[in-house]
């Protein structure tokens, strides 16, 4: 087989791409690392910019606090920043 982009592949099974971290332009969604203020495990995210800026509950994927999260869109629509802070201050 011709050696090619990685997606090649994926296209010649049929299969759905792969998406990695920190990738988010032609409308995917973008991928963040932000650190949990609880335990300090950096966590990748996942972040839904179709709404724009946005604050919302996430729990922590390593010690399963509710981490407050604050995603500031751009006014073209990319990511400007994210945050993690805590809930119970």
């Amino acid at each position: 087989m011709k050696s090619g982009k990685p997606t090649d592949i994926d296209k010649l099974y049929g299969l759905e791409p792969v998406i990695e971290p920190g990738e988010g332009s032609d409308g995917v969604e973008p991928f963040a690392d932000v650190q949990c203020p609880y335990c300090g495990e950096t966590l990748t995210v996942r972040l839904d910019l179709s709404a724009g800026s946005q604050s919302y509950v996430e729990d922590c994927q390593v010690c399963c606090q509710p981490m407050q999260m604050s995603v500031r869109a751009a006014e073209d629509g990319t990511l400007d920043a994210v945050s993690a802070e805590r809930m119970d201050r």
